[in-house]
């Protein structure tokens, strides 16, 4: 029976894919060379799919782990002497009582309400508890508009927003373009982009490929183009800057399909420019609803260029720095 599976193990920063390929001793030539430093399979198209299987599973079973070996360096930087930062914290994480006046709330009166629905509000308050159960956690704070702080039952897990939301757009863009298509939104005032004539007659050249990826623009006299319609999961993004990087990753394709031979480039360029970006505030219900995208959407453990998107610090490794272990 052929069986084949792998397993992501720890190779000091980069981990390796270690497979396991079983095979009935009969698909098997080991006498094709005398010294035996060769074999031969019997069907090695089937063998090729099934190490492929193995790698895919191995590596989406692996999506969501942190680098240990950078939560390890970030554990041996922290705690050095430096100026103070005030994290950003969503008035719907604080309690309405006893804030410091370093904060700035102190000097806020609150009116006090009678608590128009209690059992609502204890629901809520079990929901942010329970929060802590799921892998990454639930959202405490975001600091310098561009890191979302969580805790889970055992750990902090510190989120690069951008990063994280980039691969979340790249994946359903990916989804999207596999299930039949990705789905437009028209802009109500097209948008003329100036680039110098040799971008411009390449994204014109690939105007038919790119409107399969949501992207419809034609040309617009002899150096510009514009853009009449979208991916609805981009938004009104930096579009210039968009059309700008996508000219420059067709002139690194050949051929005329050079949309299709570097689909997954064309993607992840669009999927940077549709994602939060960093410098952007983000409320409680935003920060916690990327965690929960997060741990349902595969490979978002790194960003579409392979950077880690989040790091877990472990509770036990932070007491060992406070000298409580």
């Amino acid at each position: 029976m052929r069986a084949a599976y792998g397993d992501l193990v720890p190779n000091g920063r980069y981990p390796m894919v270690v497979l396991y390929v079983g095979l009935p001793p009969d698909e098997v030539d080991v006498n094709v060379h005398p010294a035996k430093a060769e074999l031969r399979f019997r069907d090695a198209q089937e063998i090729r799919s099934l190490i492929i299987g193995a790698l895919r599973e191995a590596l989406g079973n692996a999506g969501h782990r942190a680098t240990s070996s950078l939560s390890q360096v970030a554990l041996g930087h922290m705690m050095r002497p430096g100026e103070p930062h005030r994290p950003y914290l969503p008035r719907s994480l604080l309690p309405m009582s006893g804030l410091s006046a370093e904060y700035g709330f102190s000097d806020r009166s609150q009116t006090s309400l009678p608590p128009l629905a209690p059992t609502a509000d204890a629901r809520t308050r079990e929901e942010e508890v329970s929060a802590t159960s799921y892998p990454l956690g639930a959202a405490r704070a975001q600091v310098h508009d561009m890191f979302i702080i969580a805790e889970t039952e055992d750990s902090v897990v510190i989120v690069d927003q951008h990063a994280a939301h980039e691969r979340l757009v790249y994946e359903r863009l990916k989804s999207s373009y596999a299930n039949g298509g990705i789905a437009r939104q028209i802009l109500l005032i097209p948008e003329v982009v100036e680039l110098d004539a040799e971008a411009a007659d390449r994204l014109g050249a690939a105007s038919a490929d790119l409107e399969q990826l949501g992207l419809v623009l034609e040309p617009f006299g002899r150096a510009a183009v514009v853009i009449r319609e979208v991916p609805a999961l981009l938004g009104q993004g930096d579009l210039k800057n968009l059309l700008r990087d996508l000219a420059d990753e067709l002139a690194e394709g050949e051929g005329g399909l050079v949309v299709a031979e570097r689909l997954d480039h064309v993607l992840a360029t669009m999927a940077c420019y549709g994602s939060v970006r960093a410098g952007r505030r983000l409320n409680a219900q935003e920060m916690n609803a990327l965690l929960r995208d997060m741990e349902r959407t595969p490979f978002t453990g790194q960003c579409n260029h392979g950077r880690p998107t989040y790091v877990e610090l472990k509770l036990a490794d932070i007491e060992k720095l406070f000298q409580r272990r």
